[in-house]
């Protein structure tokens, strides 16, 4: 069955094709005869109608992509307001963070269309999930972490571990990340800088040397395992972050990863979190679950043979099917 998809992403002219999970995601909805739409959060309007859903529009315009860098995409007709309820049957929720008061009103926006349109991943369960706070629930498997914005629980924690990564709650790729030696120097002025930047308390983990032989990417689709990559830090960092520097490598699951992806599955597809990607440290160490707008299924794809992008939107389509019943 042909399906009206809709992308709630950043804009397509800035796509690296190389790379990107949205385009990935677009090439195969049009490889499946699906119609495809692109339109900018910022768009994003509700309407009262008398209804709670409401009417939900976006200023959206139909395309076709193409694996051709610097000239990767058409218009193929002119920009509208389109009915998200009843011009689209599944949007994809995928605007880079950050996940901000933006990004958490967008989302509350496009849970109204519960029922009559398709939202991956499902909008309320990603205002749930904060990548951040989401992978608390399975602190049996992170390294020691605290969340604090008082400076003396940061040095206190600081002492007990030594060297400790610092991190901005709602950060996304890699950025302003930074490692405090075992002296402690800099960290307070540090921790001024995040109160400065920041209204929400920070996250603080023991430092792991296991980082300089990678940080494993592992993508679930509707909870299942759909592959991983390894991601190496450039010379000179300790992020790992292809964003950064990185460079991917190609990785199987230790028995560990094993057991967290098990762990969290079925709760992740109860959810409605279809994309997913975890990002695990040494082979053993969770410190992040992604859901706002999940990374890494060309490389993975590239390396292991796989069509991740395919298997995305098997699960979607299985939902949506679900959905009309």
């Amino acid at each position: 069955m042909t399906l009206r998809t809709a992308f709630q992403m950043d804009p397509i002219e800035s796509v690296k094709i190389a790379g990107d999970s949205s385009f990935a995601l677009m090439l195969s909805a049009q490889e499946r005869g699906h119609e495809v739409w692109h339109y900018d959060v910022k768009s994003l309007a509700w309407e009262s109608d008398g209804s709670p859903a409401g009417k939900i529009t976006a200023f959206a315009r139909p395309l076709k992509v193409r694996r051709k860098e610097g000239d990767h995409f058409e218009w193929t007709g002119e920009a509208r307001v389109i009915d998200l309820a009843k011009d689209i049957d599944v949007v994809w929720l995928r605007q880079d963070p950050p996940f901000d008061l933006g990004y958490i009103t967008a989302a509350l926006l496009l849970d109204r269309l519960k029922g009559t349109t398709l939202v991956v991943n499902d909008p309320r369960e990603v205002v749930n999930a904060p990548e951040k706070m989401f992978v608390l629930d399975y602190a049996r498997f992170m390294p020691p972490t605290l969340i604090a914005r008082r400076l003396a629980d940061i040095q206190a924690f600081q002492k007990k571990h030594g060297a400790v990564v610092v991190k901005p709650l709602h950060g996304n790729g890699g950025k302003a990340i930074f490692k405090i030696d075992e002296s402690g120097t800099n960290l307070s002025a540090l921790s001024e800088v995040f109160d400065k930047q920041w209204p929400e308390a920070h996250m603080v983990q023991a430092f792991l040397p296991t980082v300089a032989e990678g940080d494993k990417r592992i993508v679930l689709v509707d909870g299942e395992v759909a592959g991983a990559i390894n991601r190496k830090p450039g010379e000179g960092e300790f992020r790992s972050n292809l964003a950064q520097g990185g460079s991917a490598e190609a990785a199987e699951l230790t028995a560990r990863e094993e057991e967290i992806c098990a762990a969290m599955g079925r709760e992740l597809k109860r959810r409605g979190l279809v994309f997913v990607g975890i990002d695990v440290i040494g082979g053993e160490w969770l410190t992040e679950i992604n859901v706002t707008s999940p990374t890494g299924i060309v490389a993975i794809d590239r390396f292991n043979g796989t069509d991740t992008a395919g298997a995305l939107w098997d699960a979607a389509e299985r939902r949506h099917a679900y959905m009309q019943r």
